[in-house]
């Protein structure tokens, strides 16, 4: 398998080719004109209809500024090949203009893959760079310069199936809502309509890092604040995977390995997913939208970002910096709000991210968006991220079976990313 950590070296020494390229005038002729026939490629790892028909009208509205831009084209790639996918392409000598990254930000930033943006953003007109929340743009920075603009910083929510809750005859009160009695009801769903309980969205046994929507609440956390110490074996992290493994194996309250529940497909009572996905719902039954429910440390909020930036590797970053700095002015934010909660102050309320949003009401996205913010812990982020989830997962395998040993599964964990992590 081509993780991260082995195309850095190729990574690398793409990125100092295209930075000393781009020195100087990188999207100008042999003659210091102009460009033209320029083509931007942007990858992305949405293939939802509506996102991407946004997309790409931004993108023709920008290129109805600029002819020399000929193509701007959104590449989508899956979700969950997509870092593989991307840093291949770097190493590879076919990096895409403009990406979006995740957990692979820190990797790109280190290995200075990524064209600063601080300067061009604020030196477009209009582009309002003291509008940005500084806590959004943490995770994107480095000594003080933004890399990634962070588009989407979407607090993760629950969504409730009513319709199955009540066929169940369960009712819950979201303002008092806790890990147990979503458990409980979701054992319940399941004895009664076969349906699922709960449902993490996109773990499926594989991508463990989601379950920090749960842990969290339990107190636990994947390493240490400085991320040079796995912390998987702590009583909290024992307290929240014990929790997990009975709702899969014990009470059925989460379906188990091998078994899919799509609950906008109305195949569960609740997930666990962010408000971007509400898109994906079709009216098909009655729904409900509120916080992460309280764990034994009490309320939560646990935040999923993604930032856009502009490869160095890209054989026109100029104009990929421009186009960025488009895509994200205030005017197109306000559009993307709809399905990405944007990092800027003057847009979010209730009210503003509702005017676009076609699913979800004003009061909904204060209370599970605005209200949540603040206090939000990110999802897992560290260097090297393909190959710690590739040896977490491996060494996580081993809890998802009935009579797993959680301690020593949890420790082994830990034997396997500590080296990692103390690199």
């Amino acid at each position: 398998m081509i993780t991260a950590r082995k195309v850095l070296g190729a990574l690398a020494l793409t990125t100092a080719a295209a930075l000393t390229a781009a020195c100087g005038a990188s999207d100008t002729g042999a003659e210091g004109s102009k460009a033209t026939d320029v083509k931007l490629r942007m990858t992305v790892w949405t293939s939802n209809e509506d996102q991407l028909k946004l997309f790409n009208a931004i993108g023709d509205a920008y290129r109805a500024d600029h002819p020399e831009v000929s193509s701007i084209t959104f590449e989508s790639l899956p979700f969950a090949d997509y870092n593989t996918t991307l840093t291949t392409q770097i190493a590879g000598g076919n990096a895409p203009d403009l990406a979006w990254m995740g957990d692979l930000s820190k990797d790109l930033i280190a290995s200075d893959a990524l064209v600063g943006l601080t300067d061009k953003l604020k030196a477009t007109e209009g582009w309002q760079y003291d509008d940005l929340v500084d806590s959004a743009t943490k995770e994107f920075s480095r000594d003080g310069k933004l890399y990634a603009y962070p588009f989407s910083n979407s607090p993760f929510a629950l969504y409730v199936n009513t319709d199955l809750l009540a066929k169940a005859g369960q009712k819950i009160d979201p303002k008092t809502l806790t890990w147990d009695q979503v458990a409980a009801a979701g054992a319940a769903v399941h004895a009664k309509t076969g349906k699922a309980g709960f449902v993490v969205r996109d773990f499926d046994y594989k991508s463990w890092n989601t379950l920090a929507t749960v842990w969290t609440g339990f107190g636990g956390s994947a390493w240490s604040a400085d991320g040079k110490t796995c912390t998987f074996d702590s009583p909290e992290m024992q307290r929240a995977f014990t929790f997990l493994h009975d709702a899969a194996f014990k009470t059925s309250a989460m379906p188990g390995p091998g078994t899919k529940a799509d609950f906008f497909a109305g195949d569960a009572a609740f997930t666990i997913a962010q408000v971007s996905r509400a898109s994906l719902l079709t009216g098909s039954f009655k729904f409900g939208l509120y916080p992460l429910p309280a764990g034994p440390s009490g309320k939560y909020a646990v935040l999923g970002q993604a930032g856009v930036g502009v490869l160095a590797a890209s054989k026109h970053p100029d104009q990929a910096t421009d186009f960025l700095a488009y895509l994200t002015n205030p005017a197109n934010a306000a559009k993307l709000a709809q399905f990405f909660p944007p990092p800027r102050k003057s847009l979010l309320t209730g009210a503003k991210l509702a005017e676009n949003n076609k699913k979800l009401s004003a009061a909904q996205l204060q209370e599970v968006v605005v209200d949540q913010l603040p206090n939000a812990v990110t999802l897992p982020n560290h260097t090297s991220p393909a190959e710690i989830a590739q040896k977490g997962k491996t060494a996580l395998d081993a809890l998802w079976k009935s009579d797993a040993d959680i301690p020593a599964v949890l420790k082994s964990v830990c034997t396997a990313i500590q080296p990692i992590l103390a690199k």
